[in-house]
């Protein structure tokens, strides 16, 4: 009998409907020679430090560090995870092959193994490795599958960050809690999670510390057209005055006319990141939410695997492509056009070499039904990506205008689209975006690219009407999780450049797959909250950072240095185990800095979750709470809920009414109500 064990029930039944696999078990489906079986995700995790020996369940300094000479696996305590496992180990224990059926990815390769091992599996085991779970993909995977052995050095990556966030978390949470929390809090301490936090209170501190500065900018109106002057600013504003009175006693005179021509190339297919980046800046949906939708679509089958780190596809996905162009229906007016042609093969999107595991994340050709309105809207995204992928470039003008007076050189720039190419795709978009540029403009605030500008003649000249206008020089932005998520994946550097991207996300920080949860996880512990679309650190998440003094644990760099090393154990570039004892060695250094210090750091401030005063044992007498009261409490108080995003619309926040939480966006429609005390729809 062979067994095959995927990581969701879901997907153990699609598996078990192309397989043949008909009778319904407890615990697995069986039929035509399978035993199609499934866990819930991880199954198992690493021991607790108690569980190597009993005198690490006290937390003491003189305990740390705390490293087992070898790290163990255990069953998650939980009665469903217990029951399946039995029926999952006794399965594998008669099994004649076992084939591995979990996601195709580190976490996937690693939850499926660890189970395996628990279960003392001897068998030869299989991996069925797919990017979608559409029927001709299982049956294509199942025809080609591949020997567990391959997969050897994802194995080791993925236990390797385990075991790495395992020894610096236990550690280096004990260690700061002991030295620096006072008895009074847990400070919790990540490989990936205090570099990310620091990211944001760095950024905060930046703008906090800002002291903005004043200039000038000289600028004049001609023929209803701004120009700048092209010296650029002026810090001294006498100098600027004077330049301006200059100016104003003479006509101005086009010195030049210049029209250059331009393309731009349609955008990147989408890998986990950049769609993250996307839905943020269109629907502000948090990362967390959007690889819950995109996991969801692809386990439905209506897109690829999503949690990929690329933005190419390999060169065998070409022959599949017009089929699923013909798949999308609902986009037929913009597939038309490339029906029964053969489809352009660019290198910026079809390119093996930038292929490993997975390709970028592209819509499987099955036409989407049933899906919520957010399903819809990253569905969107995810199409229009891939049908644009196949059209011409966007091919624009743009127009640069010379003029002078009295030998001082102004300048503006037009750029008009002579062929929107790719963009027809986007003209929703590309209306909204003029619109805002022309309010920027209207407000002096932004560039004048892409104003459509009037016919100039070299020499003509006239009247002219100049100014000087204060400006002050502005501090950088907050995060938002958009561009959190980018300098994550850059370490935090940010940058526009994709191929300048793409060198830097070997020194990124986590995996696509796991920022999501970062970023949860640092709201959770109260390190940072949410205000409008901007990440803000709590006094706690601040103080935290500015109590850590090793960079070791908040350096973005170093923890992308580690990141490129798991990442070379998976290419078989560096050994897993030099990984392990450089971690092991880092942390008993950290140890070893950390106790040493005399100096009197402390954390002062307390967690949300931790101010709660004890209870009195005397029951104090109850006022009746009039509207002021409730009010003040409420402020005092900060309610979890209050500015989370809208579960049901994603495009509001939760705010808080006399019965129930409703959301910001009720005017706009959303029906979203959630009664005091009771369970989220």
């Amino acid at each position: 009998m062979i067994v095959c064990i995927a990581e969701k029930p879901s997907v153990a039944k699609d598996i078990a409907d192309v397989l043949g696999a008909k009778n319904r078990r407890e615990g697995y489906i069986e039929g035509n020679g399978y035993q199609v079986t499934w866990t819930f995700g991880h199954l198992c995790t690493l021991k607790e430090p108690h569980e190597y020996t009993p005198m690490w369940k006290t937390w003491s300094l003189s305990n740390l560090p705390m490293i087992p000479p070898r790290f163990g696996i255990k069953l998650i305590a939980d009665t469903g995870i217990e029951k399946q496992f039995k029926i999952i180990e006794q399965l594998m224990r008669k099994a004649d092959e076992i084939i591995n059926c979990g996601d195709a990815g580190q976490e996937g390769e690693l939850i499926q193994r660890w189970v395996m091992q628990k279960a003392g599996a001897k068998c030869p085991v299989k991996r069925l490795w797919i990017s979608s779970l559409t029927e001709e993909a299982i049956r294509e995977g199942f025809a080609h599958l591949k020997d567990q052995a391959e997969f050897q050095p994802l194995y080791e990556a993925g236990l390797s960050r385990a075991i790495g966030d395992w020894t610096l978390g236990m550690n280096a949470t004990r260690l700061y809690t002991l030295k620096y929390g006072q008895n009074r809090q847990v400070l919790s301490i990540g490989r990936v999670q205090t570099p990310t936090l620091a990211l944001i209170v760095n950024r905060q501190l930046e703008i906090a510390n800002f002291k903005p500065e004043p200039y000038w900018e000289l600028k004049t109106i001609y023929r209803d057209t701004t120009f700048s002057a092209t010296k650029g600013r002026f810090t001294n504003k006498e100098e600027g005055l004077k330049f301006l009175e200059t100016v104003k006693q003479s006509l101005f005179t086009v010195t030049d006319v210049s029209a250059k021509k331009g393309t731009e190339a349609p955008p990147r297919l989408f890998d986990l990141t950049s769609l993250q980046v996307e839905c943020n800046k269109k629907y502000a949906y948090s990362a967390d939410d959007t690889l819950r939708v995109i996991q969801s679509l692809y386990e439905k089958k209506f897109t690829t695997y999503p949690r990929v780190d690329t933005t190419f596809l390999s060169d065998d996905i070409y022959p599949k492509c017009p089929g699923i162009l013909k798949g999308l229906r609902d986009y037929a007016s913009f597939t038309a056009p490339l029906m029964g042609k053969k489809l352009p093969k660019s290198r910026k999107v079809f390119d093996n070499s930038k292929v490993t595991d997975h390709h970028a994340i592209i819509p499987t050709g099955i036409h989407p039904q049933n899906l919520t309105d957010m399903e819809k809207s990253v569905y969107d995204l995810v199409a229009r990506r891939f049908i644009s992928a196949f059209y011409p470039d966007c091919k624009f003008s743009t127009t640069t205008v010379l003029g002078e007076v009295e030998k001082i050189e102004f300048k503006v720039t037009g750029k008009q689209i002579v062929d929107a190419g790719w963009r027809v795709l986007y003209q929703k978009e590309l209306s909204e975006e003029k619109a805002v540029r022309k309010e920027e403009r209207d407000a002096d605030k932004g560039n004048d690219e892409e104003r459509v500008l009037p016919l100039f003649t070299i020499g003509e000249n006239g009247p002219h009407i100049p100014d000087l206008n204060e400006k002050w020089t502005q501090p950088p932005k907050p995060y938002t999780e958009a561009t959190l998520l980018r300098a994550m994946e850059t370490a935090g550097k940010l940058v526009d450049n994709d191929e300048l991207r793409d060198a830097l996300k070997e020194n990124g920080i986590g995996r696509p797959s796991t920022r999501a949860a970062i970023i949860e996880t640092l709201f959770k512990r109260r390190y940072i909250r949410k205000e409008r679309k901007n990440l803000v650190a709590t006094d706690t998440g601040i103080e935290l950072i500015q109590l850590i003094h090793e960079e070791l644990l908040k350096s973005a760099e170093l923890t992308g240095i580690w990141e490129k090393k798991l990442r070379g154990i998976e290419k078989k570039s560096y050994d897993a185990r030099t990984f392990l004892e450089e971690l092991k060695q880092m942390v008993r250094d950290l140890v070893h800095q950390v106790l040493s210090d005399s100096s009197n750091r402390r954390v002062t401030v307390m967690e949300a979750t931790e101010e709660k005063e004890p209870q009195k044992k005397k029951k104090r007498e109850r006022k009746p709470a009039t509207s002021q009261t409730k009010k003040k409490a409420d402020a005092e108080s900060p309610d979890p809920l209050i500015g989370t995003p809208c579960p049901l619309c994603g495009k509001g926040t939760l705010i808080k009414g006399k019965t129930a939480y409703g959301c910001s966006e009720w005017k706009n429609g959303c029906t979203f109500r959630k009664e005091f005390g009771k369970k989220s729809p």
